[in-house]
């Protein structure tokens, strides 16, 4: 997964550790989605489990200040499916603030690791892992 954090650096001019934290968000939100399908991911991607380990935890995310914390609040006052896909979006925010890194971000990291694990992974795992992370 080197490849993919230094892409990332290359690409959007984050650091090393924000590159590996952040896409390990992104990874670790894919998981939750698509529970045990994610494991097809991580055999195509071995070293996706080490990025999700490296992401900062949710207490972390959930402290990283305003927009997550706003957005938490949200989800839980609207109850149901909403709230957690909402709820998922807000910790998003959360962890990436707490890397110093703004929401929008998100959007920007994710084509960057699609089109990077193009390589690495046949078009029903990008597939899968791609309808994940909207």
């Amino acid at each position: 997964m080197n490849e993919l954090v230094k892409a990332l650096v290359a690409q959007l001019g984050v650091t090393d550790d924000q590159a590996a934290k952040g896409s390990g968000l992104l990874f670790k939100a894919a998981k939750e989605r698509l529970g045990g399908d994610f494991s097809k991911i991580e055999q195509a991607l071995p070293g996706i489990s080490r990025l999700i380990q490296a992401a900062p935890s949710a207490s972390a995310s959930a402290s990283g200040g305003g927009l997550g914390a706003m957005l938490g609040g949200l989800a839980s006052a609207l109850g149901g499916g909403s709230a957690s896909k909402l709820g998922s979006v807000a910790a998003l925010a959360g962890g990436f603030s707490s890397l110093k890194l703004s929401p929008d971000m998100i959007g920007r990291f994710i084509p960057v690791i699609l089109d990077t694990l193009k390589s690495k992974a046949g078009p029903d795992i990008l597939k899968l892992l791609a309808g994940a992370l909207k």
